[in-house]
């Protein structure tokens, strides 16, 4: 398996871009964790509502608006993630200057299609 992905927004609803990064990472054979609002399983992955402490995470993929990502912000920080990718919808240049104060990488793109063309 390939390093530690978080899904940060993770959601139960199968119609959901988050449900189905959870299915294809994966699929993809890489670990995941995930944090939603609503405690549940997805493809045999928890979705946990309180935020832990993960231990070698790396790479956060956010599901999250703008807004809500504010207080996350620590959270995030805290986590020493290798990168962040904004997902279509949560790009946040607020938080990018942060990540960069931090020297953590991050991107906008579409976790779906970094997978299915091999560039995750």
């Amino acid at each position: 398996m390939r390093k530690k992905t978080l899904v940060l927004g993770a959601s139960l609803k199968p119609n959901r871009y988050s449900n189905y990064a959870i299915q294809r990472l994966v699929a993809n054979d890489i670990e995941v964790v995930a944090f939603g609002l609503k405690k549940g399983i997805v493809e045999g992955i928890d979705i946990d509502t309180e935020l832990l402490p993960y231990k070698d995470i790396e790479t956060i993929t956010l599901y999250l608006s703008p807004k809500k990502q504010r207080e996350y912000y620590n959270y995030i920080i805290s986590l020493k993630p290798e990168r962040v990718i904004f997902n279509p919808g949560t790009e946040n240049s607020e938080l990018y200057k942060i990540l960069k104060t931090y020297s953590i990488s991050f991107e906008e793109a579409c976790t779906l299609v970094l997978l299915s063309t091999n560039q995750y």
